[in-house]
């Protein structure tokens, strides 16, 4: 049966709930995983989700900073969560369907405004992070699996709006690019979004800093879906949804979407 998922850095849950009952109300994902969620578990809005129908939730959080969350219509059970580089921050939960499929929810860190990790920790803090999670996933070779979230890369020259001037610019990086790769490699990952939309430009983040995000489009291809082979097959569509960038306090990512028959 068609399945259904969504993954949406969303900037502060709590400020934006409205948004995210938008969402669930005009799109109907079967599950929706939220990234930056800034709050404690026991501060996230889950009754507003709960009325539309989200019954289920799995999150991890953290007062003021990061914090992910997988809010479901079918049931889940957590399947735990991993401090990625010992960074003590709330980054990565896990939780698996009744179909045996595990969720994978990530965000991972920006690293900063300088790319080098001798003047900025935050980029060195990036790469450790993602080398964890080559480690990891080498290691403990994920099946059945989807990994969502922020990855705070766009590893495509189309999936950013200039690559030449974005190559020295943090999140397109080469280096940054390998270490996504290698993590993707690690854990035969495929990048579902692009399996689907082979060719062209795409974003799903446009800074705030941009008067006029929509016709500057300065975009960056930030927010990934990945699946292991054994259910990559099982994708037949995706989509991003750019119009939620320009509704009312939005965040500057907006949600990607991915529907498989599992």
């Amino acid at each position: 049966m068609p399945f259904t998922l969504a993954t949406w850095n969303i900037n502060s849950v709590r400020l934006r709930a409205g948004l995210v009952g938008r969402l669930l109300g005009e799109e109907a994902p079967d599950v929706l995983c939220l990234q930056e969620c800034k709050a404690p578990v026991e501060k996230l809005p889950l009754e507003t989700f709960r009325a539309l129908g989200y019954t289920h939730c799995v999150a991890r959080g953290q007062k003021g900073y990061n914090g992910v969350a997988i809010l479901s219509k079918l049931p889940l059970a957590d399947a735990g969560d991993r401090d990625f580089a010992t960074l003590g921050h709330a980054r990565h939960v896990a939780a698996t369907l009744e179909n045996g499929v595990t969720i994978h929810n990530f965000y991972v860190p920006a690293g900063g405004d300088i790319p080098d990790r001798e003047q900025n920790a935050k980029f060195g803090q990036k790469l450790d992070f993602l080398t964890d999670m080559k480690e990891w996933f080498g290691a403990n070779r994920p099946h059945k699996a989807i990994l969502v979230g922020d990855l705070n890369i766009a590893p495509r020259e189309d999936d950013v709006w200039n690559h030449k001037q974005l190559l020295k610019i943090v999140s397109h990086t080469p280096i940054e690019v390998e270490h996504l790769a290698a993590t993707q490699e690690a854990g035969r990952w495929v990048d579902v979004t692009r399996a689907d939309i082979p060719k062209g430009q795409l974003y799903s983040w446009w800074s705030y800093r941009s008067a006029d995000w929509d016709a500057a489009d300065k975009g960056r291809r930030l927010d990934h879906v990945w699946a292991t082979p054994d259910i990559a097959g099982a994708a037949h569509s995706s989509r991003i949804l750019r119009a939620a960038r320009g509704w009312e306090q939005p965040s500057d990512h907006v949600p990607v979407f991915a529907t498989f028959d599992l």
